[in-house]
């Protein structure tokens, strides 16, 4: 494998892990959060359970949409530090965001729902 191919695989998958990791969490905290918010009581422990749960549960899902919601988004961002190289990690950061808000934003309109419960507001989509 050429050295580029390989560093750019070795960036590549951690974001994704670590972009989807980042929003199962987020998305568990906040519809536990919500839960609390009707008065449904949520121990550290459920938290914990849920949590780890919803990690390992949405890999077969979302994991892979944001696998893919990055394939088509980053070369974008690969193109234009071309342009602009001092702006590498502000551009691959800014192409990843897009990437994930365009995809909720894509499910809302093909599924007519949220595919991930914490998106329907806009505090949880961005």
């Amino acid at each position: 494998m050429k050295p580029l191919m390989l560093r750019v695989l070795k960036a590549f998958f951690p974001a994704v892990l670590l972009t989807y990791m980042l929003a199962s969490i987020f998305s568990t905290q906040v519809i536990l959060g919500n839960l609390q918010g009707m008065g449904v009581d949520v121990s550290g422990a459920i938290r914990l359970s849920t949590t780890f749960h919803d990690l390992v549960g949405l890999t077969s899902s979302y994991l892979v949409l944001i696998l893919i919601a990055f394939i088509l988004g980053l070369p974008v961002a690969a193109g234009l530090t071309k342009l602009m190289p001092d702006y590498r990690l502000v551009l691959f950061v800014l192409a990843g965001f897009v990437a994930i808000v365009a995809l909720h934003l894509i499910m809302k309109a093909v599924l007519g729902l949220s595919g991930i419960a914490a998106t329907r507001t806009m505090f949880g989509l961005l």
